[in-house]
């Protein structure tokens, strides 16, 4: 079937890079919105949106103001608390969790002069409810789409802030990470996405999975407006102990990036994490070559992380789900069914049709049962020690290394609610910035059979702006042809 776009994304990018009309451009969004998320395809990004003279209004204000995103326009995970319309997690028992109130990330955006415009689907809880999940299904927003093929996932849990950005539905969207939910969405929509240290964006009043390893981040078609969404948002939060030190490392994170280079700089490839795609690989070798040509030296790196890391972190997972998800509940103002973990998982037991149709809720029960508090600490220090110290640190370190390069992950699986998801699981190292709470950038690589591949670059702690101004280099240097999103099912690309 072919659509009628409201604007297409090259003329969107242009209109919006220029920003000669703020609130043109966010009523472009909405009518995007309206023709291939609520109609056409129905890709399910988004659950809600403001209405076109609100946004009209908003934009205009904060452009005229003068203010860094001038009347940008964001759309905001449903785990993120936004003053306008209830939280949800994906989930029915949150679907009256109405705070009234802003997380200070989003706070932060709109003293920028960003423009909340809508909230997006995700993969209900975060994807921490089931092993066997479908990513990008949730029971208040349904299944979400991915752009570039209808019938492929989104992956999670950021599924629709990604698909969401990929299909031009607003200038930029946050998502939440706590193991690839920021960077797997970016890569497989086709966009750049940005985990950062965590502690560099505060948590305070996101619906939690983990306090070690949980953060917002930015999400966006380019390098340069990832930084500049990770300019307004970033900053010490004296409610969120992990962002006292971010402050010190608050800086313009767009500047130098036009002008940043490879040269000289040492590229540590993991070449494990390459996987077994030949596709893949020779994307990313192609990759690897834009890099050497723009001046980069190229380190193959023999590691493999060790098989302890993962049973850690999943220890760590859900020992801290039981503990931060029950303060979060607990604290919310609304009135809200469930204030425990050990209340959702009843809530769900009781709407099972609705709630448990496609996958039900073993890892919310194991983590009820995740009691050990000594066991947790050890599991915690093993982990931080395995990823950080151990891993990327001492890589880094010993190969005198800028940064680390995989590729993100595979091109995206099919979408399939009777048995779960099937994704290579062979590709990408995106788990060891996670468990350290180090920095981790996707930017889109090219493309296997149509479908988008992004790129890994992970560095230490608190050089976010390194892996950005990397990132940027990257982006110039890239030779690939990236895809474009057809809003219909996948098909086979003519051969050239």
């Amino acid at each position: 079937m072919k659509i009628a776009l409201p604007a297409s994304l090259a003329a969107l990018a242009l209109a919006t890079s220029a920003h000669a009309d703020a609130g043109a451009a966010a009523r472009t969004y909405l009518e995007r919105i309206a023709a291939l998320d609520d109609d056409g395809p129905s890709l399910n990004a988004v659950i809600v949106s403001l209405d076109p003279e609100t946004a009209a209004a908003e934009a205009q204000a904060a452009e005229r103001a003068g203010l860094p995103l001038g009347g940008r326009t964001v759309l905001v995970k449903d785990n993120v608390e936004t003053r306008e319309w209830p939280t949800t997690a994906g989930s029915l028992a949150l679907a009256g969790n109405r705070t009234g109130r802003d997380a200070p990330l989003i706070a932060r955006l709109r003293r920028a002069g960003g423009v909340v415009l809508g909230k997006t689907n995700l993969s209900e809880w975060a994807n921490i409810r089931s092993s066997n999940s479908t990513s990008g299904w949730s029971a208040v927003g349904g299944l979400t789409r991915n752009p570039h093929a209808i019938d492929r996932n989104t992956c999670g849990s950021s599924s629709g802030s990604g698909a969401a950005v990929a299909a031009g539905f607003a200038w930029a969207a946050i998502g939440t990470e706590t193991d690839g939910s920021i960077t797997c969405p970016a890569s497989v929509n086709g966009i750049v996405g940005f985990k950062p240290t965590v502690g560099l964006v505060s948590r305070t009043h996101i619906v939690p999975i983990s306090a070690s390893q949980d953060t917002a981040g930015p999400m966006a078609r380019s390098v340069e407006d990832a930084a500049l969404l990770l300019s307004a948002i970033a900053g010490s939060d004296t409610a969120d102990l992990a962002t006292a030190d971010a402050d010190k490392h608050l800086t313009d994170f767009t500047a130098g990036l036009a002008t940043a280079s490879l040269a000289g700089k040492r590229v540590g490839v993991l070449r494990s994490a390459v996987g077994n795609d030949r596709k893949v690989a020779a994307l990313f070798d192609a990759a690897l070559a834009d890099m050497r040509r723009a001046g980069a030296e190229i380190v193959e790196l023999d590691y493999d992380p060790p098989e302890e890391m993962g049973a850690a972190e999943l220890t760590v997972l859900l020992y801290e789900l039981r503990r931060d998800l029950a303060a979060y509940l607990g604290g919310s103002p609304a009135e809200i069914p469930i204030r425990t973990l050990a209340d959702a998982i009843a809530f769900d037991d009781a709407h099972v049709e609705q709630e448990m149709r496609w996958f039900g809720q073993g890892l919310f029960e194991q983590a009820e049962k995740t009691t050990d508090a000594e066991a947790y600490r050890k599991a915690r220090a093993d982990s931080l020690r395995l990823a950080g110290a151990e891993g990327i640190d001492k890589l880094l370190a010993e190969n005198r290394l800028a940064v680390l390069v995989a590729p993100t992950v595979g091109p995206a699986w099919t979408t399939d609610l009777v048995n779960g998801d099937h994704y290579n699981g062979s590709i990408g190292a995106g788990s060891l910035a996670a468990i350290a709470g180090y920095p981790h950038l996707t930017v889109p690589m090219g493309a296997v059979e149509g479908l988008p591949v992004g790129i890994s670059f992970i560095g230490a702690k608190w050089r976010d702006a390194d892996m950005l101004q990397i990132g940027a280099a990257y982006e110039r240097a890239r030779s690939a042809k990236l895809a474009v999103p057809s809003f219909g099912r996948w098909q086979p690309p003519a051969t050239q």
